[in-house]
């Protein structure tokens, strides 16, 4: 009877089934997920455990919270899968919640002292953050704080570099969270794009100017159509104008070579008659030094542009921790690209923003100079937030800022510069 019943009502049989399966693979999901979570705070308890001496403050961290990423989840995910990691490390955490955009960047600029800085957002957050740490009349010594990136928001670039790949979001976030209480950090370079009258921009990622970057903003108005959307917006984009053609003029330095790392540790200082008799020593053993010269304008490489796209990126993606020389990956993309190529890339360049194709102009600098037409329309992408395009001064500070890393990427980078 149950069989026959069954047949004979087949339909609901099917939406039963699907339903069924659905509701238990979700709740086989949280089960999973609860159980990631348990395991990350029993790790987290290890370091509260800890003893300290009593004269010994506790480690400070400021987080900074962007509750509107990830289309308004990052607050329940943050204080789901970080917060309680956070707190059962022992440390003494501070949770700032941003109101609205760019706020993080006049906070940091009155900030009082703090042991970690932690980001939680996305690319716009972490852009925020450094680009008021950086402004700071102190910033010499604030830059020196390391810095924790918890991804919460819809692009997390950075993520791909500091931590492993996983497509579980609450493995994720526990990952990076973890690894700021492993505290093994990686250097980072850090863009500073300037323009004529503005204050500077500072950026981890990249800077991007083009047909690809204008039409990827538009991809969500077509969300309507699917998968399809993407394909979509950089169609209609060959519809409205053809070619497309960006023109620039380009002043750049080469590559600078990388001085020695400080060591974090300074020797304990000797005494006093044993360093006037160094001084004295190197005074009159030594030549005297040559004064270094500034850059003149012979030293300038002047191109004339005419692309589809440019793109001016840091190394952090291909991080090297052995290499001898200091860059930024400058690429010209070439204007005679075909509508359907045009089409199939901007796909391409939707996973790999600074995708860099055959057939482009590939240029290694340490500090160039964009110079725009008069009237030239547009915006910039810098760390996927859009500002308004003008002639600026992009210049590398090469590792300027410190960021936690899982530590097992960080063993496979030096392992890979050993071999």
């Amino acid at each position: 009877k149950v069989l026959r019943a069954l047949r004979n009502h087949w339909k609901k049989t099917t939406f039963g089934v699907c339903l069924l399966s659905w509701g238990g693979n979700w709740l086989y999901g949280r089960h999973c997920d609860n159980l990631l979570r348990r395991a990350a705070c029993q790790e987290a308890q290890v370091f509260g455990n800890q003893l300290i001496p009593s004269s010994m403050p506790l480690k400070k961290a400021t987080v900074f919270l962007n509750p509107a990423a990830c289309k308004g989840k990052a607050r329940n995910l943050f204080e789901k899968n970080a917060a309680p990691i956070l707190h059962l490390s022992g440390l003494d955490v501070t949770v700032v919640t941003t109101d609205y955009e760019g706020q993080a960047k006049k906070l940091l600029e009155v900030m009082e002292t703090t042991d970690l800085i932690i980001i939680a957002g996305g690319d716009g957050t972490v852009q925020e953050v450094i680009t008021g740490l950086l402004r700071r009349a102190d910033e010499a010594t604030f830059s020196k704080i390391p810095i924790g990136f918890i991804p919460l928001g819809k692009t997390c670039t950075l993520s791909h570099t500091l931590y492993p790949e996983s497509t579980n979001q609450v493995q994720h976030i526990i990952n990076a969270t973890l690894a700021i209480l492993k505290g093994e950090t990686v250097p980072l370079d850090v863009l500073r794009i300037k323009g004529e009258k503005e204050q500077p921009v500072f950026a981890v990622t990249g800077l991007r100017w083009g047909s690809y970057r204008d039409a990827g903003v538009k991809v969500s108005k077509y969300w309507y159509l699917g998968p399809l959307k993407t394909t979509a917006a950089h169609f209609f984009s060959t519809l409205k104008e053809w070619p497309q053609k960006h023109q620039a003029a380009l002043m750049y330095l080469g590559p600078t070579e990388r001085p020695p790392e400080e060591p974090e540790e300074k020797p304990s200082r000797p005494p006093l008659y044993v360093r006037l008799y160094r001084r004295l020593r190197l005074y009159w053993s030594s030549p005297p030094k040559e004064i270094p010269q500034e850059v003149t304008l012979e030293d300038w490489e002047e191109l004339k542009l005419s692309t589809v796209e440019l793109s001016i990126a840091t190394r952090n993606r291909q991080l090297d921790l052995t290499r001898t020389e200091d860059f930024m990956d400058i690429c010209i993309e070439a204007d005679t690209v075909s509508k359907g190529q045009f089409v199939n890339r901007g796909s391409q360049k939707m996973s790999d923003p600074h995708l860099c194709p055959e057939g482009s102009q590939c240029v290694q600098a340490s500090r160039c100079i964009l110079q725009l037409p008069e009237g030239t329309e547009g915006s910039f992408g810098i760390d996927n937030e859009e500002y308004e395009a003008m002639p600026v001064e992009v210049k590398l500070l090469p590792r300027k800022l410190r960021f936690f890393c899982d530590p097992r990427l960080r063993e496979q980078m030096l392992c890979a510069a050993v071999q």
